[in-house]
């Protein structure tokens, strides 16, 4: 077989814009395709005696005109755009030059210049709750607004330091740095309870996603990962699919931790018609069914509950 190496095609020579006459334009063309054909057949020649054809190399993108717009770009509008144009306004303030305004000088309008800035601080609010007593020696006092919930923490600074726990990461004793440097009156435990208690609304909220999922999706997928925290095994559970993702922390990774995890914050166990086809379909022993088909129907509210029935029955 013959190693030959093919030898290089000339280079077409560079002819100056005014030497170029059609007839020398139509010749460099005619060039081009030439080459083209001829780097065409020895790429073919090559592929048939198992070789690599000749790479494609794009130019580089320092190189050649970089204003040149790509094929289907449509062109960028001339002009920055405002970055302001679209921002909320929470106050406007008239400036004046510095200067003395001669006599008869005529006003032109305003020229604006927004400026975006963040305000932080401590702002503390006394609500005085008017006390009354009636005849009858019953006591009346003000109510508190309800997104308050009874502590002395207001809604804004406590979705704050969530916020900073849970998204960004911070831990307590340097978001408690930061807190108290902001002048907020504020403990290491009562930072602790706002971020672990009184969250019953997020719960719910929690749940009520889960049920929404369940309700409009044909099927979900199910995974748990385990881990050890203060010396005892701990699972997270994962419930969802492309449209939603639900997560719960318990002590189990059973199937029936999970039937209680599907079951999304309802509490009523309920022994229906439906419940006891579904125990008899899964061979069910004859004497716990009967014992159980004798209270149907009934619902019991908590697991406790439906433990002791259980444990009576069974």
């Amino acid at each position: 077989m013959s190693t030959e190496t093919p030898r290089k095609l000339p280079g077409i020579p560079d002819i100056p814009a005014d030497q170029r006459t059609p007839a020398v334009v139509q010749l460099l063309e005619l060039c081009h395709r030439q080459q083209e054909q001829i780097q065409a057949l020895r790429d073919e020649v090559a592929r048939l005696k198992g070789q690599k054809p000749k790479p494609v190399i794009k130019p580089s993108a320092l190189e050649g005109d970089r204003t040149e717009k790509k094929q289907g770009q449509a062109p960028k509008p001339h002009g920055k755009r405002h970055k302001t144009a679209e921002l909320e306004i929470h106050e406007s303030v008239k400036r004046q030059p510095a200067e003395t305004i001669p006599p008869n000088s005529r006003f032109k309008g305003y020229q604006d210049f927004v400026v975006q800035e963040l305000r932080i601080g401590v702002h503390n609010t006394r609500y005085r709750l008017e006390r009354w007593v009636t005849p009858e020696g019953e006591s009346l006092i003000g109510q508190l607004p309800a997104e308050i919930g009874g502590v002395h923490f207001g809604p804004q600074l406590r979705a704050f330091i969530l916020y900073q726990y849970h998204h960004a990461h911070v831990t307590q004793p340097l978001l408690l740095e930061q807190l108290r440097e902001w002048q907020i009156d504020l403990s290491a435990g009562q930072l602790s309870a706002l971020i672990t208690d009184g969250h019953s609304e997020f719960h719910r909220e929690k749940d009520a996603l889960l049920q929404a999922g369940l309700q409009r999706s044909r099927y979900v997928h199910v995974d748990d990962t385990g881990a050890r925290h203060r010396g005892k095994n701990g699972y997270c559970t994962h419930i969802g699919n492309e449209r939603f993702a639900w997560f719960a922390s318990t002590d189990s990774k059973s199937r029936i931790n999970f039937l209680e995890l599907l079951r999304a914050g309802h509490d009523a166990y309920t022994l229906n018609q439906a419940a006891l086809a579904y125990l008899a379909e899964h061979k069910l022993p004859c004497a716990q069914l009967q014992a159980l088909t004798a209270l149907a129907p009934a619902v019991w509210t908590g697991q406790t509950a439906w433990q002791a029935v259980l444990a009576q029955r069974l």
